[in-house]
């Protein structure tokens, strides 16, 4: 890895105080074990529980976590948004807060981006996988909605429903603004990337299913989100795909433009200080007359 680039971890939370300290320690534990610069974007999405008291002792512990309280209607997709809109990192990280995702996975993203890759998607459904705990509903569910996915966008991405995914954030900044107000940010996340034909590495990933509290996933309430947010990705892609394009090379080109300014800013800093010690230097040493 030629740079050494940050990494924004993004946390939506609803009630889940028996899981977020485990989940924060672990990615913690990793991530410092990694020398990866870092930092915790947690969002506390409406809880009713003591989630925000431990939200508020892992901020005192941690001078990289950074809290972010919405305010209602929650959702799972308005909490990812406050959350993107805070992290400041190179490289964005989407994880769940029920310790279902691995924060090793996090690390090997982290990895993977490094390479040269916009995007890293990982899936719990190839080789090297592994996947537990996952109720049987939705285990077929997904299969279903993700086999229709690969089949509309002629993809080889088979696990694109899920959120654990890693994105530059120059590819954020691109799909920017996001709609999606629940679960079906998943995808449109995932589909606005794809479309845009970023550069996506799949990898394998560890996932389980939660061992304590309630997922707010639920299936009756997401299958006409799912399709909007699919029918509209679905159209960009045949009818605006030009314009997409379009604005991903521009989004480039201001990115670039911002790193040129700011690394032109850091030499003249550089400079003036090297100037300030030279006369601070150059005064210590004259004569006294």
């Amino acid at each position: 890895m030629d740079e050494q680039l940050t990494v924004s971890v993004v946390i939506p939370a609803h009630n889940e105080e028996g899981n977020i300290r485990d989940t924060v320690a672990g990615l913690r534990r990793v991530l410092t074990r990694e020398a990866i610069p870092y930092e915790l974007v947690l969002v506390n999405d409406n809880s009713t529980d003591g989630t925000e008291g431990v939200l508020e002792a892992l901020a005192a512990q941690d001078a990289h976590v950074t809290i972010v309280r919405r305010s209602p209607p929650r959702g799972f997709g308005r909490a990812v948004r406050a959350g993107l809109e805070q992290a400041g990192g190179d490289v964005i990280v989407i994880c769940m807060a029920d310790q279902s995702d691995n924060p090793e996975d996090v690390a090997r993203y982290y990895r993977k981006i490094g390479e040269g890759y916009d995007c890293v998607y990982g899936s719990r459904f190839i080789r090297g996988s592994r996947c537990s705990n996952y109720p049987r509903v939705k285990l077929v569910a997904n299969r279903l909605v993700n086999h229709m996915l690969q089949l509309l966008f002629w993809t080889r991405f088979n696990d694109l429903t899920n959120s654990f995914k890693a994105y530059r954030s120059a590819v954020i900044r691109d799909i920017w603004p996001l709609k999606a107000c629940h679960f079906n940010i998943t995808i449109e996340l995932s589909l606005n990337a794809l479309i845009r034909d970023y550069a996506i590495a799949q990898v394998p990933i560890s996932w389980q299913g939660r061992t304590w509290g309630n997922s707010n996933l639920h299936l009756s309430e997401m299958g006409r989100r799912y399709l909007s947010t699919m029918l509209r990705a679905w159209f960009e892609k045949n009818l605006i795909l030009d314009d997409l394009l379009e604005e991903k090379v521009a989004c480039r080109a201001r990115t670039a433009a911002m790193r040129a300014s700011l690394e032109s800013r850091v030499e003249k800093l550089e400079r003036r200080l090297t100037e300030v010690e030279e006369e601070k230097n150059g005064a210590k040493g004259e004569p006294l007359s």
